[in-house]
């Protein structure tokens, strides 16, 4: 049975994707940091499901403190882990710090993925690691001394630059990392809670134009696919879109600055190498 431990797991693509892989078999270990949405989504997953387990994670991942939790739970619960879906992420409309110094957008959508999977590396091993992006990544512009975005915060920039993050991230671990498979994806526009975090201009025109967007169900579907499918086992270093492999952008191809993201990342979480474990 294919183990799946799925993070963002309690609305929209996460959620769906739950379902989803659920009905297709997988046991799963679902991420969310409202226990009530876990347990919710859990419910919906267990329904869709043959009666394989479903099990329930709580944590906050604006914060590597809950994100090392997490690792901590894992593996302890888990002797390996089939497939890790980094799919947690967020729109912030303004520019806050967590408890821990970070900014909030880059330490949910790139820091907690890129320490989560670094983490659970030796779980992994023949696994496969599927990160969730976005063609917004087209719209961000990496600065190595800025990451923190302390000069500049707008918010759709700063969106796409961890997006860029996510796939010069699986690019470098498809590298690093020959153990397992690592890709990345674009699910299209999706209604979800995306930019609804707090009040603003973000969450009006998320909400006005909510209708236009696709399902969460299709935008999971690359994710599904490349968690279970075998046509996508051999798939690593790609950026899918709609289950085709597609070029993302040149910076995203940028392999210096993928290897200097990393490193740069390793200091920011603590790692003392972006060696395997």
């Amino acid at each position: 049975m294919t183990l799946v431990l799925l993070t963002g797991a309690t609305r929209g693509i996460g959620e769906a994707a739950a379902v989803a892989l659920a009905a297709q078999g997988a046991e799963l270990a679902l991420v969310g940091r409202d226990r009530e949405r876990v347990g919710h989504t859990a419910q919906r997953a267990r329904a869709a499901s043959g009666g394989q387990p479903v099990h329930e994670h709580v944590a906050d991942l604006t914060l590597m403190s809950d994100v090392r939790a997490l690792a901590e739970d894992a593996r302890s619960r888990y002797e390996h882990i089939d497939v890790l879906a980094n799919n947690a992420g967020a729109l912030f409309a303004t520019r806050r710090a967590t408890a821990e110094g970070f900014e909030r957008t880059f330490a949910l959508n790139h820091l907690a993925p890129f320490l989560l999977t670094n983490l659970l590396r030796d779980r992994l091993r023949g696994g496969r690691v599927v990160t969730t992006t976005s063609d917004a990544h087209t719209s961000g512009r990496l600065d190595l001394e800025d990451l923190q975005s302390e000069h500049r915060y707008a918010a759709m920039r700063v969106y796409g630059t961890t997006k860029l993050c996510n796939i010069l991230f699986t690019r470098e671990l498809a590298k690093r990392a020959s153990e397992l498979h690592a890709t990345c994806f674009h699910p299209g526009v999706v209604r979800t809670g995306f930019g609804k975090n707090e009040n603003g201009i973000w969450k009006v025109l998320t909400t006005v134009a909510g209708p236009f967007f696709r399902s969460p169900e299709r935008g999971a579907r690359s994710l599904v696919w490349l968690a279970l499918s075998e046509q996508a086992a051999d798939l690593t270093g790609a950026y899918v879109q709609d289950e085709q492999v597609r070029s993302p952008s040149p910076q995203a191809q940028d392999d210096t600055l993928a290897a200097a993201l990393w490193e740069r990342s390793a200091e920011l979480v603590g790692l003392s190498t972006g060696a395997p474990a």
